[in-house]
């Protein structure tokens, strides 16, 4: 499964972006998909994630209630919804995909896409 993130770039703080993540092959019904994001120097960290069958979906405690993942598997395509943001969100967002949406580690998920950078000005 071949990943492709974009839609990052610059946003004021309080402002909205949408994140999309488009996948190659016909697989993209059978994956969950995440996303995880990473400051310069440190870890990567757990974001979102939602799941294949259900659409059940998982949240970041630092994101919940702010973003809101979601996935179109007839154009095999997963977004993040950004909404409220804060300076604190500003990182490079990568999107993956594996088959346990719980996963928090980044070690857990099987394919990654490149990352899209996010900033959020104050």
């Amino acid at each position: 499964v071949q990943l492709q993130a974009f839609g990052g770039g610059l946003a004021q703080a309080g402002g909205s972006l949408r994140l999309s993540c488009a996948t190659s092959g016909r697989t993209f019904s059978s994956h969950d998909f995440g996303w995880f994001r990473q400051v310069p120097g440190k870890e990567r960290n757990f974001v979102a994630a939602i799941e294949r069958t259900e659409h059940n979906t998982y949240y970041a405690d630092s994101v919940k209630g702010r973003f809101t993942i979601s996935r179109d598997n007839a154009r095999n395509t997963m977004y993040l919804r950004m909404d409220s943001l804060k300076p604190d969100d500003t990182a490079v967002y990568y999107c993956a995909a594996g088959f346990d949406y719980l996963a928090r580690t980044p070690k857990d998920w099987v394919y990654w896409g490149q990352g899209t950078l996010v900033t959020v000005s104050s």
